[in-house]
């Protein structure tokens, strides 16, 4: 009680742990003495609520670290007076696993610990071993320290059933040793077990290196469902044979099925996620809402429920200091319970507890059942006639099934389902495999006649199971999730594009499979962070560092098409989602290609010009970029090999496609100019030597990515530059001798919407010629800010007919829009037919003559 007073509110330090165990004989009561008091004074706090649910396990989870550093320590001393120190004076590594790894450890709960050592060898005597017997003696000297009962009871029980081949395997494993069992003797549980691993004493990376591809998996590992399925069916199975089902540990909606929901995420898309490569299952959590991937009101409702049934866990444990989860049963037991848990009686607790586990059985529920798969007898069917073993698939007999089913074109789908089913791609993978695709052909069908365009949506699924060919994981994500099957299917069937992405990265299947909530504008300096830290740990690797650039595009483009198609992103702001991504993408490149070149990436930037420069991006558009640096930095080599290594990063073609084209031809003096400018140089040609057209893509010119002050000063330098005044006549006269110019190289092209009299490029010549002309009077006009608007603000400054600038702008929206739809259909071009878009392309002719006369 004195001790307690004398505390205040002051709660237990690590500092004040270590200072009690340090140097010192009789570790072991040493030990006991400050569980017991640390122990007593997280009750007290916490009963009286003065401690949340944090600092209870952050008190729990730094006591036991301290008590195994200081038993390892003293453990190791013992044993190496006895064998001699071991050979590169290794000491015991401790993994914890369980809620100590994950820094969540209860207040009555075992150590789950597994002992290793870094190699094989000899210690140097007086009685000399090899490294094992020595670790293991002092593995148990550790577990002697820690758990073996005296008077003053235990610090903490050790289990060490987790280490390779449980309780038959020996006390301590070798690192290579654990190496060889990750690889060959695993069992897929295993892999969740270790997810909770962090190492407690001795040094960690090499075994961080070795567990994390073991748990992780590099691609999407929806492959695991089923092992986790059958590892929370065994546990649900023994706590009933048990008569636990009242346990808020391992009964339903308990703590277990809490955690498995959370670590479900972690196992799937952790391999490509590392922000998700978390021990503490709240981090994990949280991680999980940030990215979308469950609805908020479940993310929440689960972060409700672990804090209630962790504090009524410990409520239940400090009672009696025993490791139990059930529920209590005497009346005055209850009435304790309900009393510490700060309710007016045990039938309140009871239904604010069945509560938080419902909530937790919905949130396991909706991702371990299988449901939600449209149902369509025909295409049920088709399963008899297309997997006879009998007889090969005949087209013709399967046709009528389809097209019962709803498919358009069945017979040229018949071909296709039969001309897959024999091809040596289908009998070159697994029996399992062939097996899920037995499951998925028919479900297939029936997502697909649900949509308008059936048989658009079915061969664009087709073309993605003979995409994903033999990884496994995907065909268990399709079986898995029904949902993710039916957004594949709404988008083969509205987006030919889409369904090709598809096809070609079957890892942008993930997208899908997120939380389909409304699109909201992106976070784009979060992503920019997020990216360059990914990036950043992927140092030396450029190969895994090109592919992962790449599907950090595919994955946004993949979920702004979503968007799109669902009418929830009109044109203007798609085109300031790509050209945001664009952006964040050189300017996360740009900084590693500096790195790899050995240049600081301060004093350059990328300027952007054309679409990219006008935030105008569409679908598979081209970057037109040039590089500027500041003046007076010696670094013009190095700069242009910058330069030289982004537009190979960009436009290589890797396993995941290609990045961006890259065009750097607007360059000062073009091809033959250097692939760097100084921001002087860049000044001086652009007053000196650069042509009419060259003013003409200034207009439309901005500093997208790299040094943010340098941009700046580029930013003015086009200010400067574009308030110079010019000869109007001579000005517009140019202009059109370009326009005419470029008639003539694109006469085969002369219906294509870019192209056509009133097209898409006459309309950008009148904006810049405005801008160019009038620029210098009105700042306004000067301004980077699109087509649309600087066209309504020259009507509203009176420098041409504001209704007619108004049917201009709204004309050149429409035409982006069908420029954006004929992308997603993986039209090149836009060919106009007679009459079509006359009102448009009228509208665009009425402000050229406006604007030349």
């Amino acid at each position: 009680m004195d001790e307690l007073e004398a505390r205040g509110v002051q709660p237990w330090r690590r500092e004040e742990m270590r200072a009690l165990l340090g140097p010192g004989d009789d570790l072991g009561s040493r030990l006991r003495s400050l569980r017991e008091r640390v122990m007593v004074a997280l009750a007290h706090r916490d009963l009286n609520g003065l401690a949340d649910l944090d600092e209870v396990v952050a008190t729990m989870t730094t006591l036991a670290e301290e008590c195994i550093a200081a038993a390892t320590a003293e453990a190791g001393a013992r044993t190496r007076a006895i064998h001699g120190a071991p050979q590169g004076e290794h000491h015991l590594i401790v993994a914890a696993l369980g809620k100590l790894g994950g820094g969540e450890l209860n207040v009555s709960s075992d150590v789950d610990l597994v002992f290793l050592f870094a190699e094989e060898g000899q210690t140097a005597g007086p009685k000399q071993v090899n490294h094992l017997e020595h670790f293991s003696a002092v593995g148990r000297a550790v577990i002697a320290l820690l758990s073996a009962p005296t008077d003053e009871g235990y610090a903490f029980r050790v289990d060490m059933r987790l280490r390779p081949f449980g309780d038959s395997g020996p006390l301590v494993a070798s690192l290579s040793q654990l190496e060889d069992y990750f690889i060959a003797h695993a069992r897929p549980w295993e892999r969740y077990a270790w997810m909770k691993a962090r190492i407690v004493a001795g040094p960690a990376e090499a075994v961080r290196e070795l567990v994390e591809p073991f748990v992780y998996r590099r691609y999407l590992d929806f492959g695991m469902l089923d092992a986790l399925r059958d590892m929370h069916g065994r546990i649900a199975e023994a706590a009933r044979e048990r008569r636990k089902t009242d346990d808020i540990k391992v009964g339903s909606g308990g703590i277990r099925e809490l955690e498995f929901a959370v670590q479900l995420f972690q196992m799937i898309r952790g391999g490509r996620d590392p922000g998700l490569r978390t021990t503490s299952t709240r981090a994990a959590l949280r991680v999980i809402g940030e990215r979308g991937l469950m609805d908020p009101a479940r993310v929440t409702a689960l972060e409700q429920a672990y804090d209630f049934l962790r504090r009524l866990e410990h409520r239940l444990q400090y009672y009696d200091d025993q490791q139990t989860q059930a529920l209590p049963r005497s009346d005055d037991h209850q009435a304790v319970i309900a009393e510490a848990m700060d309710f007016d009686s045990y039938p309140d607790l009871r239904a604010e507890l069945e509560r938080h586990r419902a909530a937790v059985q919905e949130a396991f529920g909706s991702l371990f059942e299988q449901s939600g798969a449209p149902r369509n007898a025909a295409a049920d069917r088709l399963s008899s006639l297309l997997f006879d073993p009998q007889a090969p698939a005949d087209p013709e007999a399967l046709a009528e099934p389809l097209a019962e089913a709803g498919i358009d074109d069945a017979a040229s789908v018949a071909r296709r389902l039969a001309d897959y089913t024999r091809s040596r791609r289908y009998r070159a993978i697994s029996a399992g495999s062939r097996a899920k695709v037995e499951k998925l052909i028919p479900a297939v069908i029936a997502a697909s006649a649900a949509q308008e365009e059936s048989g658009a949506a079915a061969v664009g699924l087709l073309e993605l199971i003979e995409a994903i060919d033999g990884r496994d994981a995907y065909f268990s994500l399709l079986v898995e999730f029904p949902q993710v099957l039916a957004r594949a299917a709404r988008l083969a069937a509205r987006s030919r594009w889409a369904a090709r992405l598809l096809a070609r990265h079957p890892i942008l299947l993930d997208e899908l499979a997120r939380n389909p909530a409304s699109f909201a504008a992106t976070d784009w300096k979060a992503e920019r962070s997020a990216l360059a830290a990914e990036c950043a740990a992927l140092e030396g690797d450029v190969e895994r560092l090109l592919d992962h650039l790449r599907h950090f595009k595919q994955r946004h483009v993949l979920r702004l098409t979503i968007a799109d198609i669902e009418g929830e992103l009109p044109v203007m702001a798609l085109s300031d989602e790509l050209s945001a991504l664009a952006d964040t993408i050189l300017d996360v490149a740009m900084v590693k290609a500096c790195r790899n070149v050995g240049v600081d990436p301060a004093g350059l930037a990328i300027v952007g010009y054309g679409k990219l420069g006008g935030k105008e991006l569409g679908y598979g558009s081209d970057l037109d970029i040039v590089f500027v640096y500041a003046d007076g930095l010696p670094h013009r080599e190095q700069f242009a090999r910058v330069a030289q290594r982004m537009n190979n990063w960009m436009t290589t073609l890797t396993p995941a496609g290609v990045l961006y084209e890259i065009d750097m031809r607007l360059r000062p003096d073009g091809i033959k100019g250097l692939m760097v400018s100084s921001l002087s140089g860049f000044r001086e040609y652009q007053l000196t030597r650069a042509w009419t057209w060259e003013h003409q893509a200034l207009t439309r010119a901005r500093a997208c990515a790299g040094d943010t002050a340098l941009g700046q000063e580029f930013e003015q330098l086009r200010d400067d530059l574009l308030a110079i005044a010019r000869d109007p006549a001579k000005l517009f006269a140019e202009i059109m001798s370009m326009r005419e110019r470029m008639r003539k190289e694109h006469r085969a092209d002369s219906r294509d919407i870019k192209h056509v009299e009133g097209g898409i490029i006459d309309l950008e010549f009148c904006v810049q010629a405005l801008v160019l002309a009038h620029g210098p009077a009105h700042r306004e006009l000067r301004e980077n800010k699109g087509n649309h608007t600087l066209l309504n603000r020259a009507g509203s400054l009176g420098l041409i007919d504001a209704p007619m600038a108004a049917a201009a702008a709204d004309a050149y929206l429409t035409m982006r829009a069908r420029s954006h739809a004929a992308a997603l259909n993986d039209e090149d071009k836009v060919p106009l037919a007679a009459g079509d878009m006359d009102g448009e392309l009228e509208a665009v002719k009425r402000l050229w003559k406006a604007v030349f006369g």
